[in-house]
């Protein structure tokens, strides 16, 4: 095979969970764009299909569903639905995730909350696809994770930003850092069945944000920027494609070189 045949996605079947976002939507894309039928799977599905709607236009394969990460029988309906209608599911993005926490002072409850999404819920969603491809011989599980998975809180960065200024939001260090390690259980537990898993630790996406901070952490970042609406896209593809066949349990950053340091 030609290598770069090797990164096509054509007869391939991906699901994302969570697209409507600024790094969801490069994720759905990319897939699109390198041939997959793409399933977009998130709590609100009106704005989801709003979102996909240019690449729909495009003509790309885009199905939009709706489930609840919290809820244990709306993953179980997910996974059923799109193997009803496909019969195979290659690729797993777990990208979704929910913020409910407001910072540092935030109630047990949230922090509760959030771990139900954010932690049983990947544990759900990833054994429901995971032991389906396992069975089917094969599959690519690509966990969206952060530098925040990898780092503390650097607090310098908000100064005078009026941003956190509750203390940074404890329950995404929590949850990045055991999707970074629950890659590698993932990656062992499948690993006989040629089901792959790893997890891009992903750095800031320039969204408009407070003049000051974005210099901060841009002088921190030896690229010198924050991420745009395309840095993604190649390693999502080369992660869920069969040039990537003998790479599993690798914690990936894509951060600028924020995290080099």
């Amino acid at each position: 095979m030609n290598v770069l045949d090797s990164f096509k996605l054509d007869g391939k079947v991906a699901v994302v969970s969570g697209g409507a976002g600024l790094y969801g939507f490069q994720i759905v894309a990319a897939l699109a764009e390198a041939g997959a039928t793409v399933y977009v799977a998130s709590r609100n599905r009106e704005n989801n299909e709003k979102k996909m709607s240019s690449l729909l236009e495009q003509g790309y394969k885009i199905s939009v569903l709706e489930f609840d990460l919290e809820n244990e029988a709306s993953i179980l309906e997910l996974c059923d639905t799109v193997y009803d209608k496909e019969g195979r599911v290659d690729i797993l993005v777990n990208n979704a995730v929910l913020r409910c926490m407001k910072g540092y002072t935030d109630t047990a409850e949230s922090f509760t909350r959030s771990m139900i999404a954010n932690a049983t819920g990947l544990f759900v969603i990833s054994r429901a696809f995971g032991d389906r491809m396992a069975k089917a011989g094969g599959g690519s599980i690509i966990n969206i994770g952060s530098y925040m998975g990898l780092l503390g809180p650097d607090y310098n960065l908000y100064k005078d930003t009026g941003m956190n200024v509750n203390g940074a939001i404890p329950d995404y260090f929590f949850h990045k850092g055991g999707i970074t390690n629950y890659t590698r259980f993932l990656a062992t537990h499948y690993g006989e069945h040629q089901v792959r898993s790893n997890c891009i630790e992903l750095g800031g996406l320039y969204d408009g944000q407070n003049e000051l901070f974005v210099k901060r952490y841009n002088e921190k970042t030896p690229l010198g920027r924050m991420a745009n609406g395309t840095d993604l896209k190649g390693l999502i593809v080369y992660l869920a494609s069969d040039s990537s066949n003998y790479m599993t349990g690798a914690i990936i950053p894509l951060d600028g070189g924020y995290s080099a340091k």
